[in-house]
């Protein structure tokens, strides 16, 4: 097993999270194949994040947050993909096998997760976990912890 390590980040603008989700692409590519977990409440920034990451992977047009449809996925442009989850309104395990998600984890590719708590017991462990809290000035402490090729990538 890979050792964990942990480190706390500060975002104090939009601009801080691009250059961790920079950051964090570097350190995923050429082939993007790892589970990501984005913890925080509503309005923390966790689609942000996703969609700060997506773009730095070379993902053009739109990027939907999957809130209703709980996945989205996405071609990126070294090749491979990625699927965005939002387990938010996720209430039944059997959802995960009619839905598929058990061959989506199975299978190649990155996996972003948003309230990966709701799909408690169904996900196979992540490689890198994102606590994401929201302080009163409007910037983001974030606890990360995870492998420590990630980790270290995300404290350079």
């Amino acid at each position: 097993m890979a050792p964990i390590l942990e480190t706390q980040l500060l975002w104090h603008d939009e601009a801080a999270a691009q250059a961790t989700a920079d950051r964090l692409a570097a350190a995923l590519l050429p082939s993007p194949d790892a589970i990501i977990e984005l913890h925080g409440p509503l309005g923390a920034g966790k689609t942000t994040f996703v969609r700060l990451l997506l773009r730095a992977l070379g993902v053009e047009g739109r990027i939907k947050s999957p809130s209703y449809a709980v996945m989205e996925s996405y071609g990126l442009a070294g090749g491979g993909s990625a699927s965005h989850f939002d387990f938010y309104r996720f209430g039944d395990p059997r959802e995960w096998e009619d839905a598929g998600f058990r061959d989506v984890f199975a299978a190649p590719g990155l996996k972003l997760c948003e309230w990966p708590e709701k799909a408690a017991g169904q996900l196979p462990s992540a490689d890198l976990q994102l606590f994401i809290e929201l302080m009163p000035d409007d910037s983001r402490r974030v606890r990360v912890v995870g492998a420590a090729h990630l980790v270290e990538a995300l404290s350079a």
